[in-house]
């Protein structure tokens, strides 16, 4: 089994990430995943990741639509324990994690059949596991998330019926945070800055 963190949208709160890499400490989970916004409009990057990194959890991360994917690559680079996971993938075991950032809306937005592309790219190299997570930032279209009054993406939802993953994590609407769903046969994790523990 794997223990896994997930988080959205710290938007710079340094001290939010302090208090998530103590937890990921204390409850000794194996990998920290952070699905976007984890800048505020990329003000600052100092001390986001830092304190994950110091704790030598294993960091998985994509963009949100407040950063761009140059970011999340600077970030990549100032700590050998973070790996962007935007059109990549990363395994440990019998797990594959592959995922897609930013959203079809936002500052840092890219087209949704963009998403769904690097989607497909991330999940060729884990498409044979037997456990799979997808990670994106955006919510998938039909999903519960949308009583927010902002739709979806098409590409999420079309993800989750091509490939089956297991879980999604995703994250961008904070009045959704903590609302779990089944679509298909997957778990949809709405994470945002509370967290979510779990293990697969």
């Amino acid at each position: 089994m794997t223990k896994i963190l997930a988080i959205g949208d710290l938007h710079g709160n340094t001290s939010l990430a302090e208090k998530f890499a103590k937890q990921a400490k204390d409850e000794n989970v194996d990998l920290v995943i952070l699905a976007g916004d984890i800048t505020l409009a990329e003000k600052s990057i100092e001390n986001l990741i830092g304190p994950f990194a110091r704790e030598k959890k294993q960091i998985l991360l994509i963009p949100g639509n407040h950063e761009s994917n140059l970011t999340v690559e600077l970030l990549t680079l100032m700590y050998s324990n973070a790996k962007n996971i935007h059109g990549y993938s990363f395994t440990k075991n019998d797990l594959g994690i592959f995922g897609a950032g930013t959203a079809h809306i936002g500052p840092n937005a890219i087209d949704d059949e963009d998403i769904f592309e690097l989607l497909k790219k991330s999940h060729e190299k884990i498409k044979d596991f037997k456990k799979k997570i997808m990670v994106t930032h955006i919510h998938p279209m039909g999903s519960k998330a949308e009583f927010s009054g902002w739709s979806g993406s098409k590409a999420v939802t079309k993800a989750i019926k091509k490939f089956k993953p297991d879980i999604l994590i995703s994250a961008h609407i904070h009045e959704a945070e903590g609302i779990e769903e089944i679509i298909g046969k997957t778990k949809v994790l709405q994470v945002g800055r509370r967290g979510t523990i779990f293990e697969i």
